[in-house]
């Protein structure tokens, strides 16, 4: 049995960790070499770091930011946001990234996926995928740019040909729960589980210890990701590995 792991997860604009609600209404949270050093105190499994500006705006990979916060880390750092070629996945791994994620670009272009997984290996490169539901097309549908836009592409198939292209693992965000703290969507990681065999990490609606309880009990995926709790000190990693260990889930 592969341990569960617990994520969470910085969206940095600007410089800044930010969150909202389903991606609107973006707070400032902080610093994120100080939020990095303290989730790596505070026995977190990886560090996701999302340069959510990068795609809008299209300004330079904050490598100095991206530096020191791998500098802080003993734990992988997986780097998202605006990532476009395969010059942009070099960068970002010489300055401390352990593995990239992939949304925009990857939708635009999927033949980019097959080429950055057999230059940089299939671990290295994850697609992240938001994912909103759609009342008048009964289905799952992908969004780019921060959420911003729906594409064509419906969540299921795109899962299928990610993971036929290279893609190691997903990072799926649920919009419909992002922020919420309603508990994660059970129902569209169960159905993107039928579908792929690689990693899942969960993405959005994690609100306090029992909803990961509940997430690692009711779907089959890798990990928890989340990050307003996490940030506000609403719990801690460590509490929610504590909680996860007495309800028999087995965490690294």
């Amino acid at each position: 049995m592969i341990k569960k792991r617990i994520i969470p997860c910085l969206d940095v604009k600007d410089g800044r960790v930010v969150k909202g609600v389903q991606f609107k209404g973006l707070r400032d949270i902080g610093n994120p070499v100080e939020l990095a050093e303290y989730y790596n105190n505070e026995a977190a499994d990886e560090l996701v770091f999302l340069d959510i500006s990068k795609t809008e705006n299209g300004h330079q990979m904050m490598l100095d930011i991206i530096s020191e916060t791998a500098s802080k880390l003993f734990i992988p750092l997986t780097i998202g946001g605006g990532i476009s070629t395969i010059d942009d996945i070099s960068s970002l791994l010489n300055h401390g990234a352990d593995k990239i994620s992939l949304n925009s670009s990857a939708l635009n272009n999927p033949s980019f996926i097959k080429e950055a997984s057999e230059k940089f290996g299939k671990q290295c490169i994850c697609i992240a995928i938001d994912a909103k539901w759609e009342d008048d097309k009964q289905d799952w549908y992908c969004y780019t740019h921060g959420g911003k836009k729906r594409t064509d592409k419906r969540v299921l198939d795109w899962v299928e040909e990610v993971e036929s292209l290279g893609a190691g693992e997903l990072l799926v965000t649920s919009m419909d729960y992002d922020g919420v703290k309603q508990g994660f969507d059970h129902t569209l990681l169960s159905e993107i589980k039928k579908h792929v065999s690689i990693p899942i990490i969960a993405s959005g609606g994690g609100g306090n210890s029992q909803h990961f309880v509940d997430l690692f009990k009711q779907t089959d995926v890798s990990a928890g990701l989340a990050a307003s709790i996490f940030h506000d000190k609403e719990t801690t990693v460590q509490a929610v590995k504590s909680h996860l260990a007495k309800e028999g889930v087995d965490v690294r």
